[in-house]
């Protein structure tokens, strides 16, 4: 029987640690997009003129 590759293990566990709290923060951005992008679009506005 083969022995277990525990650094290619924990590579992967770290990876997908990170995968998740890239998404959670990706979340809590867009979550707070939308009141911000309304400002963008103010201040854009006033730029035209």
């Amino acid at each position: 029987m083969a022995k277990p590759n525990f650094q290619f293990a924990k590579r992967q566990r770290e990876l997908e640690k990170k995968k998740k709290k890239e998404e959670k923060l990706q979340r809590k951005v867009e979550k707070n997009k939308p009141s911000d992008a309304e400002g963008e679009e103010q201040s854009s506005e006033n730029a035209d003129e």
